[in-house]
């Protein structure tokens, strides 16, 4: 399909990216019209690798024979709109991160018993709003051996368009799903819970108990309260990552990194 060049941001073909919110994107009350947003070849590429449906292309006209050609190549059926960086700036209200969007179909979520069903290390993000938080916790727990990611009712939307570009497409390498029940629920799959939480009971992160337990869900709080006391009163252990020079706590995304690189195991999800 050739591309079509778009010189109006009124051009209804590409409202698609420019007249909806993240929240028509989604689209709740039809769960299986919704669509996100992946923005960067690599993203795209990382995206389609995992079976991800495209819908629609827009691009910066250089990037048609340069950055995306094999990507235009992969998805020939799929429109391919196209302008100036400045329309497209004009049009989308910023300048492109490397100068290409793909809008793609939203996936069928899986049931919680379908990922915990042959998880052995999954992390429940609990209540985190911050897109880019979210991003940086789906890369480090596809890349540090967590095998699945829950979301509490609350949590920010994974296929957020900057969530998912601050993830470099990892929201595509590890299955998760939302947590429908509360995290105790995960017991019933053969999970003990950790809490990641300074009190006077904690167990230091490198405790050796941690790694020989068969099956942890590490829960990770939101960015300023960090998890609700009643969390952290039902967990079966409640972990910290020792601080020093007077420093009280780390930022959610750092501290589930070290979270999940000490409590993974031997093969992680691979």
């Amino acid at each position: 399909m050739d591309p079509v060049e778009i010189t109006s941001v009124e051009d209804p073909r590409i409202k698609i990216f420019t007249g909806l919110t993240e929240a028509q994107l989604r689209n709740t009350l039809h769960p299986e019209e919704g669509l996100f947003i992946a923005e960067s070849p690599k993203v795209i590429r990382v995206a389609l690798d995992a079976g991800m449906e495209p819908v629609a292309l827009l691009c910066e006209r250089r990037h048609i024979n340069g950055d995306v050609a094999d990507i235009i190549e992969r998805i020939h059926e799929v429109p391919v709109f196209t302008g100036s960086r400045d329309v497209l700036a004009a049009i989308t209200g910023y300048t492109l991160t490397r100068g290409v969007l793909c809008a793609m179909r939203r996936p069928k979520l899986p049931s919680v018993g379908e990922l915990c069903r042959f998880s052995r290390r999954v992390v429940v993000i609990d209540d985190v709003s911050d897109t880019t938080n979210i991003g940086a916790i789906f890369r480090s727990a596809a890349a540090l051996g967590m095998d699945a990611v829950f979301l509490t009712p609350t949590a920010c939307d994974p296929l957020n368009r900057r969530a998912v570009r601050v993830s470099m497409g990892s929201v595509f390498l590890i299955p998760w799903t939302r947590l429908d029940g509360g995290v105790e629920s995960l017991r019933e799959y053969g999970f003990r819970i950790v809490a990641m939480a300074l009190r006077h009971n904690s167990v230091e992160i490198s405790d050796p108990v941690l790694k020989g337990e068969p099956k942890l869900a590490v829960i990770m709080g939101t960015e300023g309260e960090g998890l609700p006391i009643e969390t952290i009163d039902s967990a079966d252990f409640v972990v910290k990552i020792p601080m020093h020079h007077g420093v009280d706590s780390l930022n959610v995304a750092a501290a589930s990194a070290i979270a999940f690189y000490a409590l993974s195991l031997p093969g992680g999800a691979d």
